[in-house]
């Protein structure tokens, strides 16, 4: 990658051009051509450094329930257990991570109809798990995955200079009513952006709208907070950020959100979140934290205990990435997944 890869892979980590040639508006601001544009993408996707330019959507918000599942296994009985829970649809982030007994972390979403914590439970006992904890969101504080690809740094978004997005904050686990007009639309959005000068002229025509109605719904979509972005999503390894930390807090109950606040202040989480505990597991904010190696990641875990106060702490490091995708919402995924498997280990709700 020269210079121009890595500022044109910073822009597109931002709102992506929703306008007819958003190649050409990218080229301009690059002082490259639309096909130069089109050319150096293509390359960066055929390296894998480029994973997909698509909408990105709050699950929850559309009716869908997920969760961070951790899981323990004999490590002789890992890889071949990740690769089948890799075969649910709704499992988009799963890795092999270092530094605790749960030796597996995954998030699970599953449709409205389906029933969550089953699907985890028949999903640990087919895979023959030691241990599994279900763990969801109590609090979210922020969630901003960016890369700043030329000063090789996190440089996360979705965070206020005054405290943390506290609309998205305390609006991220109500559900919005959708049309099926709507879930046409997300379906489409969902799906990776042509690499051709006009990308979204097919989605258009797909759904029956001209361009312009799909540029409104999509502003109706983020103003509403089903819709975060249209962004690219960068495999950070190929990217030059070959290590990733989740950070693991015990935090008093009394400073949670202050804490959380805090976390979520540093330019380098791209998410923190607090999740339940357990006997055995006393730890309640989760902040993830990419770096180009593991003394980034350490600082970074330094940092933010320093600001915080906070010194009990776990680093998971990931050894092993075996799945990281978006979920996609309203398709028949789910139901086939039901239907390949034991219809009554995985109840609906």
């Amino acid at each position: 990658m020269d210079i121009t890869d890595r500022k044109l892979l910073n822009k597109i980590q931002g709102p992506f051009p929703m306008v007819d040639q958003p190649y050409k508006v990218l080229g301009d601001e690059a002082g490259i051509s639309e096909q130069e544009v089109l050319d150096r993408l293509a390359e960066l996707k055929r390296t894998n450094v480029l994973r997909q330019i698509s909408a990105i959507f709050d699950t929850r918000r559309l009716g869908f329930k997920t969760t961070l599942v951790a899981m323990a296994y004999e490590p002789e009985k890992l890889h071949k257990a990740a690769l089948e829970i890799n075969k649910h649809p709704g499992v988009s982030h799963n890795y092999a991570r270092e530094g605790s007994y749960y030796n597996l972390w995954f998030t699970l979403a599953v449709p409205p109809d389906h029933d969550l914590e089953s699907t985890a439970r028949y999903m640990a006992n087919k895979t023959e798990a030691l241990e599994q904890r279900i763990m969801p969101t109590k609090r979210f504080f922020k969630i901003g995955v960016n890369f700043d690809m030329v000063k090789q740094k996190g440089s996360s978004f979705n965070f206020s200079p005054d405290g943390f997005d506290k609309q998205a904050a305390d609006s991220w686990n109500k559900v919005v009513p959708i049309t099926e007009a709507e879930k046409d639309a997300i379906r489409e959005m969902q799906e990776d952006l042509a690499l051709v000068p006009r990308p979204y002229d097919e989605i258009a025509q797909r759904l029956g709208i001209s361009t312009d109605e799909l540029f409104a719904m999509a502003t109706d979509f983020q103003e509403r907070r089903i819709m975060r972005r249209y962004s690219a999503v960068l495999h950070h390894r190929r990217s030059g950020f070959k290590a990733n930390a989740m950070i693991v807090w015990k935090v008093p109950e009394e400073r949670s959100e202050e804490v959380g606040m805090i976390m979520a202040g540093h330019n380098s989480v791209t998410h923190c979140y607090e999740r339940p505990t357990f006997p055995d597991w006393p730890y309640t904010h989760f902040t993830m934290v990419h770096a180009t190696s593991p003394e980034g990641c350490e600082e970074i875990n330094n940092e933010i205990s320093e600001a915080t106060g906070i010194t009990e702490r776990l680093t998971l490091y990931s050894t092993r990435e075996y799945k990281k995708t978006r979920v996609r919402y309203f398709v028949p995924d789910y139901d086939e997944y039901l239907e390949s498997e034991n219809p009554n280990a995985v109840t609906t709700a």
